[in-house]
């Protein structure tokens, strides 16, 4: 049977495979792929309050704070009081989080060239470039898996 060709389908199928992928290499560093994503977004813009992070995450803010909390648990985010604003809390790696994301990095390189290990360096470029034009025309955030929006609170 031929695969079906839509693009449409096609990306919900790769993206699909490729976020369950994530999702089990992530678990190797004891990781939930929202709390990667906070990691991450957290390295990006340190000192940001939680309400941003929700914000920027799409996510609600009572969902973004069990995710903080359990991060700030396992030692590699910390709350600190912002100096802007005395009744916010801005939000920093730890030591021990800025390591996480390093390895978190490395994971999703490896990530990236086994996905796309059948592809050569300008069809990558190309690929990307392509998928980023139709994202951005889809409105959707710059970095941020869409996921965020369906999180519980």
């Amino acid at each position: 049977m031929d695969r079906p060709s839509g693009a449409a389908f096609l990306l919900t199928q790769l993206g699909t495979h490729a976020a369950r992928r994530f999702g089990e290499r992530v678990a190797d560093l004891d990781l939930t792929p929202p709390q990667a994503g906070l990691l991450r977004a957290v390295a990006r813009e340190p000192g940001r309050s939680q309400q941003a992070l929700a914000g920027r995450l799409g996510t609600p803010a009572t969902r973004l704070v069990a995710l903080v909390d359990a991060l700030e648990a396992r030692g590699v985010l910390e709350r600190r009081r912002n100096p802007g604003d005395r009744r916010l809390y801005a939000v920093h790696l730890t030591a021990a989080g800025e390591e996480l994301v390093r390895d978190l990095g490395r994971l999703a390189a490896e990530h990236e060239d086994a996905l796309l290990s059948s592809l050569d360096a300008d069809e990558r470029r190309s690929l990307a470039s392509l998928l980023g034009r139709v994202a951005a025309a889809e409105g959707l955030t710059a970095g941020v898996h869409p996921g965020y929006r369906d999180l519980p609170s």
